[in-house]
């Protein structure tokens, strides 16, 4: 049966990540809100610091009692279904909930990749449980022992920088481009950091075969490897599409422009999984904070009949580590579309840190003062309709 709340207005928050919890703490502005977090792990995870994870140079639990308001209610299980008819989730543990109004929060998870050998022997790094395998996988293979990393985009290179700053012998797999998100000379400031420290980055070359210790390429190439980890691009879960909600190519709920499911006004999306007018914003922490307090305004208004604003968030750029000491800031303009201009070594690497810590910052500030999260807006996206979502590739 479902579990009735009180008679408060019910919003379920499916997702406790950066946008689920910044909404969830921004509902707070209305006290007759009964506000639930659904959320698979009873921990909160800074995905950002994954890598550091990985090879044993940060942690990445965070107790939600540090970042959710009193008022939160957090349930720790995973949403299975959503019944828009009947307005309910429905939980793998086979309980119910009702709900007036719903965010879906999903986040985002590892890309599943077709490569013969990928998923039987490459270890993911894009989650908590997939990096806790591969922590334990990688303290038993030796330090001099060869380690791939396929994918060169931020998340792979901060993953090779982290691991050859350990002593590692590492060889990060492109694909195409290193760093393609970043301009020229950026990139080869990244390049220069990585040569320095004994990466072998294979540009324009990609992973055709994962095998047990050697990755095949497609080139034609066998290059042993004690351990590969797969780091090229991201996914998100089915969690819409099997709840019968219209997505985009990837997934991710389409939405219009307030954030409200193009089939549903009762559902608003926030995060990685959200495809606003067919065209999301870049996958990062960053976006994910003003996507969750649009989503818990969209919510707001809706609730006092008023008209939700359209969404308006501003890019400056992205950061990428190079291990512990250095790091570039790559600037861009609102558009996220990169300019020539960079800061790299030790600043670059103190901007990178501020960045971690504000993406969980964020969520305290909004429990101690909800509706205090603000950002910088008027930042452009291609126009395109939510009836021909296209193939969009990402980082």
């Amino acid at each position: 049966m479902p579990e009735h709340s009180t008679p408060n207005n019910r919003v379920v928050v499916v997702g406790g990540g950066y946008a689920g919890a910044v909404a969830a703490n921004r509902l707070r502005m209305r006290a007759d809100i009964d506000i639930t977090v659904i959320n698979a792990r009873p921990t909160f995870v800074d995905r950002v610091r994954l890598h550091q994870f990985v090879a044993g140079t940060g942690e990445v639990e965070v107790d939600y009692s540090t970042l959710l308001a009193g008022e939160v209610r957090l349930v720790v299980d995973s949403a299975t279904r959503i019944d828009t008819a009947a307005r309910t989730v429905e939980l793998a543990s086979g309980r119910t909930l009702d709900y007036d109004y719903l965010i879906y929060a999903v986040g985002s998870t590892g890309a599943t990749s077709s490569t013969p050998g990928a998923a039987e022997f490459a270890f993911s790094i894009a989650e908590f449980e997939s990096a806790r395998r591969l922590r334990a996988r990688l303290a038993e293979v030796p330090l001099d022992a060869p380690v791939t990393v396929v994918g060169g985009g931020l998340t792979g290179i901060e993953t090779a920088a982290e691991l050859a700053e350990r002593g590692r012998t590492v060889t990060l797999v492109c694909g195409t481009t290193l760093a393609p998100t970043f301009g020229a000379p950026g990139r080869r400031s990244v390049a220069k950091w990585l040569s320095r420290h004994g990466i072998a980055v294979l540009d324009n070359d990609a992973v055709a075969e994962v095998g047990p210790d050697a990755v095949v390429l497609a080139s034609g190439v066998v290059r042993s490897s004690a351990l590969t980890i797969w780091a090229a691009g991201f996914g998100v879960p089915e969690l819409a599409r099997a709840s019968g909600l219209r997505t985009d190519s990837l997934g991710r709920l389409l939405t219009d422009e307030t954030l409200t499911s193009v089939d549903d006004d009762r559902v608003v999306a926030a995060g990685d999984a959200a495809a606003p007018s067919g065209q999301p914003l870049r996958m990062s922490s960053y976006a994910a904070g003003p996507l969750g307090a649009q989503a818990a305004d969209t919510v707001l208004n809706r609730l006092a009949g008023t008209e939700p604003a359209v969404l308006s968030v501003a890019f400056s750029g992205a950061c990428v580590s190079l291990g512990r000491r250095s790091g570039v800031r790559q600037l861009a303009g609102k558009d996220d579309n990169p300019v020539k201009a960079y800061i790299g070594g030790r600043p670059g690497a103190a901007i990178k840190e501020l960045t971690c810590k504000l993406g969980v910052s964020k969520i305290r500030r909004e429990a101690r003062k909800p509706g205090s999260l603000i950002w910088p807006k008027g930042g452009t996206r291609p126009e395109q309709t939510v009836t021909a979502a296209q193939e969009i590739t990402l980082p």
